[in-house]
């Protein structure tokens, strides 16, 4: 009898992101950001005024990383850095217009390669996918925290 756990699936995962980042990355060419600067500039699209500590957990990425992308964001004129009102030594995080007027055209981009992606697919299948995945993304992030069991 076949268990859950000699069912790989690791590599289809990776797979798909990276096929999917590279079909992003071929889309978003012309704005010239990378998926990982699109997923930064929206999330401060929709909260402003974040420091990079927290834009670093919304995005799940560690610090240092963030601050190479907002770097790259600021230098192309997309993210601008302003000083905390309440703290000297930080920095809150705001988008430019120039990012504002993009914006749209990126989400657009983002909607069309999840059409493409999901062809086929139907609603109640890819939900119950998601789930599936989400659960599997717990366990992992349970071991992360060291408990050992999901």
């Amino acid at each position: 009898m076949a268990k859950t756990e000699d069912i790989s699936f690791g590599y289809l995962l990776s797979d798909v992101t990276l096929l999917f980042r590279k079909h992003f990355d071929r889309r978003a060419v012309k704005f010239g950001l990378t998926r990982a600067q699109w997923r930064a500039t929206k999330v401060l699209y929709h909260r402003e005024g974040l420091r990079q500590t927290e834009l670093a957990e919304f995005l799940e990425m560690e610090p240092i990383a963030v601050g190479r992308v907002i770097d790259r964001l600021q230098a192309a004129g997309f993210v601008e850095r302003r000083p905390d009102p309440k703290d000297r030594r930080a920095w809150r995080l705001y988008v430019t217009e120039q990012a504002r007027v993009i914006v749209g055209d990126m989400e657009l981009i983002a909607r069309e390669l999840r059409k493409d992606a999901t062809r086929g697919i139907g609603h109640d299948e890819l939900q119950h996918a998601l789930a599936v995945i989400g659960r599997i993304k717990d366990n992992l992030q349970a071991l992360e925290q060291g408990d050992g069991t999901p």
